[in-house]
């Protein structure tokens, strides 16, 4: 079974338990996606075989390139979870485009239950404590109470009052520390606070139905932003962000 979603982190996470659905099947499973996120996912989830697929001006690397690779490698059978693309607009010639979110529809598409997205703790992924500690060691040595901060989504940087969180806490911003996401666990799982915004740390978050404290910064409009299934506290979208731009409607008179 091939896998055709190459980009970005966020959706390669959500689909990890569609992927799953097919392994517990007895599927091989074979996903091409960006090389450069190669290292998040060869040893964290060990259970697919990864190929890397260089990212390419023309966009091959979308659709085409993993559809090459899936060929060459003897894969004739493959599901596409793009939930649009402008080279394929076949892909949202289907009923369901115009009544789900974009997560919801890569459940619907590959026929997996929704609900199997909340079960990424669920032999999805592979931890490793030593990776984990020494992040945990480096950020904070001292063992303080802290709040984890992420706020550089793949398209928008975050600019967020932090004021309401205890000027005694440690405010730890997720950065580019290592070569894997997956390092961070610990740390989220740690914290007195997570305040995320809509990228692969909060699907982690919430697909891990981590017992924490979660604050959630809107960044993209509705249909692009996933569907949360733990509880969080959602903040004002900032005013340069693409979830501030859409308008909500008003009721109709009477």
């Amino acid at each position: 079974m091939g896998i055709i979603q190459s980009g970005g982190l966020g959706d390669i996470v959500i689909a990890l338990p569609i992927a799953r659905h097919y392994r517990d099947q007895g599927r091989e499973i074979i996903w091409p996606i960006r090389e450069e996120f190669l290292p998040s996912f060869r040893e964290s989830v060990p259970w697919i075989c990864w190929v890397p697929v260089p990212a390419d001006p023309q966009g091959q690397f979308y659709y085409d390139e993993p559809v090459r690779r899936l060929r060459n490698l003897g894969c004739d059978q493959y599901l596409c979870l793009y939930q649009g693309l402008a080279s394929r607009p076949e892909l949202s010639d289907v009923p369901w485009f115009q009544v789900q979110k974009f997560d919801e529809f890569k459940y619907t598409t590959a026929g997996v239950p929704f609900s199997r997205k909340w079960t990424l703790g669920e032999n999805c992924l592979a931890r490793f404590d030593g990776r984990e500690q020494a992040l945990a060691k480096r950020l904070n040595p001292e063992g303080r109470p802290y709040a984890l901060i992420h706020l550089t989504g793949s398209t928008h940087r975050a600019h967020v009052d932090l004021g309401f969180l205890p000027s005694d806490w440690l405010k730890i911003e997720i950065t580019e520390e290592t070569d894997s996401v997956f390092d961070w666990l610990s740390l989220m799982e740690r914290a007195e606070a997570l305040v995320l915004i809509d990228s692969v740390f909060a699907n982690l978050a919430d697909q891990l139905l981590m017992s924490v404290d979660k604050f959630w910064i809107p960044r993209s409009p509705i249909f692009l932003s996933p569907v949360l299934g733990s509880a969080w506290t959602i903040l004002p979208a900032p005013a340069d962000s693409l979830a501030a731009r859409v308008l909500i409607p008003r009721p109709s008179p009477g």
